[in-house]
């Protein structure tokens, strides 16, 4: 099933960067993507978004995005991600995390589907730089 969200996410790419959106071809933000993808795949969303700004909880330190991802997500060990995870970044050290991609491939050339201010949805290499702030990743499905 994890097959699905990469595959799910790909017919998402060229679509516009929008804050807060999640309309495939639209616009949508990081978290807008993989809220796209959910209602694709799997339906309903569990929980409606609320209002959120581009630095998310950063002043506050506040990691909403990771304790709603354990709300409905499943976490995964880092060295067990598969195409159509959710991988979780922090934009720096220290700093909450407040990025999503979903993994496309795995193996010798990894890399992630993602929404990106200035880019829109993109598919990026899962680089050296990009591992360094993952935060977390997630199955799509609850244990």
């Amino acid at each position: 099933m994890s097959a699905d969200f990469a595959r799910a996410a790909r017919g998402w790419i060229g679509t516009p960067y929008l804050h807060q959106a999640s309309v495939r071809g639209v616009g949508c933000d990081c978290l807008g993507l993989v809220r796209g993808v959910w209602r694709e795949v799997l339906g309903a969303e569990p929980e409606q978004v609320p209002v959120y700004t581009p630095d998310w909880s950063e002043p506050q330190g506040d990691e909403v995005l990771l304790r709603a991802a354990s709300r409905h997500l499943c976490r995964v060990s880092l060295a067990d991600i598969t195409p159509g995870q959710i991988i979780v970044f922090r934009m720096r050290a220290g700093a909450v995390a407040k990025h999503l991609g979903i993994a496309a491939h795995c193996g010798a050339a990894p890399t992630f589907i993602h929404a990106y201010t200035g880019h829109g949805v993109v598919e990026s290499p899962l680089s050296a730089p990009w591992q360094r702030r993952i935060a977390a990743c997630f199955a799509f499905s609850k244990r």
